[in-house]
């Protein structure tokens, strides 16, 4: 069965997209569709060199939504997702594929996403670090032990865990990583604390766009980070996207669950290959390969 998977946050490159404006009119007709709803050339941005203006969460997250869900409709192969998933923000990206809402909201809703996360991070600032060569209940220990907001935030595979929270907490519980054993435990340039509670202002701004947007069955399940479980509801859907703001990805047990629910083949549809190499360590059995034009 076919899985396709969506990156989010960290995937986005200078260039990204130019290839596909130039092998497209799908792609050119995506694109210029897209500077009009968000009221800048996001394609200047995207095509051009400048890696700093990219990382901005507000250029950041539509950007990778417009790579990977125009990707998406112009590949080649044809094969339609038997299940969809998303990391973070590539779950947008998912619910797209798997027809839950048209690309054109899809878009508005990563921008209000966007909008909201950064003016979550404005008002509470925090941090992510990255944690490898632990048990993920050592982790969740630490974290609990560690005085302040800190928490497990992305499950990505077996020994690796991201952890976000407040700057001092973070910082703190990471030189308990590394007493305990950690092979790393490095603080990431990021501009928030996102899967925190320290997101929790954005909430109600997600939470009404997407009320305001019409969500319906997807052609097939779509397994979202909250719970790693394919959901079909619309309701659930809905709900789960806002939870998502605050609570933790939980990507290795999304990946386990689509393949003890038969996905044998991955496809990653947009930048990078970073999800391919995560669903390697979780299981290598897997067929996993990259999108094409």
């Amino acid at each position: 069965m076919n899985a396709f998977i969506f990156p989010g946050q960290g995937a986005q490159f200078p260039g990204m997209g130019k290839d596909l404006y130039e092998a497209s009119s799908i792609a050119q007709e995506r694109f210029h569709q897209a500077n009009e709803i968000l009221g800048f050339k996001i394609t200047d941005i995207m095509f051009g060199e400048d890696a700093e203006a990219l990382k901005q969460t507000q250029v950041t997250q539509p950007a990778i939504f417009l790579h990977s869900t125009i990707l998406s409709q112009v590949m080649s192969g044809g094969h339609a997702p038997a299940m969809t998933a998303g990391h973070s923000l590539g779950e947008f990206s998912a619910l797209v594929a798997a027809g839950v809402f048209s690309f054109e909201a899809g878009l508005r809703l990563v921008h209000e996403r966007a909008l909201a996360m950064q003016a979550a991070c404005d008002e509470a600032p925090g941090t992510m670090a990255a944690i490898l060569g632990l048990e993920d209940l050592v982790v969740e220990s630490i974290c609990e032990k560690t005085p302040g907001t800190v928490i497990a935030a992305n499950y990505n595979c077996p020994g690796q865990l991201v952890i976000s929270g407040a700057q001092e907490a973070v910082e703190q519980a990471c030189a308990a990583f590394t007493e305990a054993g950690a092979r790393r435990a490095l603080l990431l340039p990021v501009g928030g604390a996102f899967h925190s509670p320290l997101m929790e202002p954005a909430k109600a701004r997600l939470a009404k766009a997407i009320e305001q947007t019409v969500f319906k069955n997807p052609t097939c399940p779509v397994y979202q980070n909250v719970n790693a479980q394919g959901t079909t509801d619309p309701d659930a859907l809905k709900s789960n996207l806002v939870a998502q703001l605050t609570a933790p990805v939980r990507w290795t047990q999304s990946v386990q669950q689509m393949i003890t629910d038969g996905a044998n083949h991955f496809r990653e549809v947009g930048p990078g290959k970073v999800l391919q190499g995560l669903v390697k360590k979780i299981d290598r059995s897997m067929e996993v390969v990259s999108a094409t034009l």
